[in-house]
Parts: C-alpha cells; structure tokens; sequence
C-alpha cells in the first residue's frame, strides 16, 4: 500500500515546492515596506544580541515575539464584546475579529514550535538569558504597544504588525537563499504534520514565510476599517 501512495505524495510535495520556490522569488524582487521608528527599533535592537544573519534559533525569538499583536487584539475585541453584547450584529462582527486572530495567532504558533525544533536539532538557542528570559521582555513590550496603539489609533496597530511580518518575510526566504544546504535537508518531525508536508526544510522555511506573508497582507487589510466597531 505504501509504495503505491508514495509517488503521489513525492508529485504533491514536488508541486508544493515549486510553488513555494515562486513564491520565494517574488519575495526577493519585491522592496521591504518603509518600516516605521518602533520596527526599526526592534529590528535594530536584535542584531546585537542574535546577530546579523539569520539562526532558527534567532528565528524562535521573533515567532515568540510575532505571536503577541494577534493576543493584544483577541484580548481588547473580547472587552468590547462584553460592552456591546446586546448589539448583536455589531458582537458577531467583533467575533469575527477575534476568530482571525486566533488563526493567526495559533499559525504564529505553529512558526514557533517548528523554529524551537529547528534550533534544538542544532543545539543553539538554549541559553537562560538570551533565549528565554529577553524575548519574554520583549514580547511583553511589543504586547503592551501593540495593545496601546489598538487602543489610540487601531490603524497604528495594524500597520506595526505589517513591518513586523514584511521583516519576518523577506528575512526567511533570504534564509534559504543563502542556505542552499537546506534544499537537500528533510523535514520529518512528526509533531509538525498537522503543519503540512515538505520535501525539505528549505520548503518549510518558504511556507512559514508565504504565512508571514498572508498576516501582512490581512493587517494591510484592516486599515480600510481598522476599529472594532
């Protein structure tokens, strides 16, 4: 039974592949967005403490640290729900809001398991203060910001989270670009099948960022009509 599955799961993943290897190059002839101050600060503030280029285990940090706006979201549109209840149209709208951020979020999540497995495999990313004590001060930070913009300029927020996942992005598919060893490495943590299939850890890599990508476009998304209510 297995040997008659097993080409049609190579022909899949090979189909995968190519469209994540499309996707890879639109990523890299596209421009960054014009990040704003409070990014550029986070970019910035990283590269000394994780380096330069790119780690997964650098990586575990940012997927710890991108999961925290789709929190601060779900957290206010449930307050809200609790003001405006008997509107019902207006609740179920507001649900809505809080159903998206909680795929993104879990997505997000998935990102971080799959990037702490990575750097485990490579026995990096294990350190007390730098991998688990700072990224916890630095996502509750960029939480209680991206909490407060929701709050004052909910467009603010919503733009903060797009720099956010334009950086992750670009930074993963020029990962693998600069990785070609990837290509030939396999993916096969059972944990992580629910995530989906991949030839190579250089198509795992692609699709956390196509993910990367599809949160930026949805928080673009929002601007046109960024309040809850």
């Amino acid at each position: 039974m297995n040997t008659a599955v097993q080409p049609d799961i190579m022909r899949a993943e090979e189909r995968v592949g190519a469209r994540l290897r499309q996707a890879q190059a639109d990523t890299l002839r596209t421009p960054r967005r014009r990040y704003g101050l409070a990014t550029r600060l986070l970019i910035k503030g990283m590269d000394p403490i994780y380096g330069r280029s790119g780690s997964f285990a650098k990586y575990q940090v940012l997927e710890l640290v991108a999961r925290v706006p789709y929190q601060s979201w779900e957290r206010i549109a449930y307050l809200a729900i609790s003001r405006v209840h008997r509107d019902t149209g207006l609740a179920r709208r507001i649900h809505d809001r809080i159903e998206e951020s909680r795929g993104q979020q879990d997505n997000e999540e998935w990102h971080l398991l799959i990037m702490s497995e990575l750097a485990a495999r490579e026995d990096t990313g294990q350190g007390w203060l730098r991998y688990r004590l700072l990224p916890q001060v630095v996502a509750t930070v960029y939480y209680l910001l991206s909490w407060l913009l929701f709050l004052i300029n909910p467009a603010a927020s919503y733009r903060l989270n797009a720099d956010f996942e334009d950086h992750a992005e670009h930074e993963y598919m020029a990962f693998v670009a600069a990785h070609p060893e990837l290509e030939t490495r396999p993916w096969d943590c059972p944990e992580a099948t629910s995530y989906g299939r991949f030839a190579s850890v250089a198509d795992l890599v692609r699709q956390i960022a196509c993910d990367e990508r599809q949160h930026k476009e949805e928080s673009l998304a929002r601007l046109a009509a960024p309040h809850l209510c």
